[in-house]
């Protein structure tokens, strides 16, 4: 279990490196996720029990993950009058990223 907090701390760490050295839009920890994915799917076929042992430590986090939207919440509540004379951009732009975001979810699924 210890190994795979490493593991995870770690990618997160070469995500910032590499956002940072590369000044990618893109936050670090991002990009640390796209590296674990591709460790773990280029190592899949040789260790499925480190997988595993990720997915134990994971799981748990991924539970208390509704606890980040929180603040993002306040902030919408916090940011009402903007809101009330923004509404149409506001609207535009959450219709056509979740769109956005499901074409390429199927697009992916659909390659993959």
């Amino acid at each position: 279990m210890v190994r795979s907090v490493l593991v995870l701390l770690l990618s997160q760490l070469m995500g910032e490196i590499v956002s940072r050295s590369l000044h990618l839009p893109v936050p670090g920890p991002v990009v640390g996720m796209a590296l674990l994915a591709l460790a773990l799917h280029l190592r899949r076929r040789g260790q499925p029990n480190e997988v595993m042992e990720i997915g134990r430590v994971t799981g748990p986090l991924l539970g208390t993950m509704g606890l980040f939207f929180v603040p993002a919440g306040v902030g919408v509540v916090a940011s009402m009058d903007l809101l009330r004379r923004q509404w149409l951009p506001v609207t535009i732009g959450l219709v056509g990223s979740t769109v956005a975001a499901m074409l390429v979810t199927a697009a992916v699924m659909e390659w993959a």
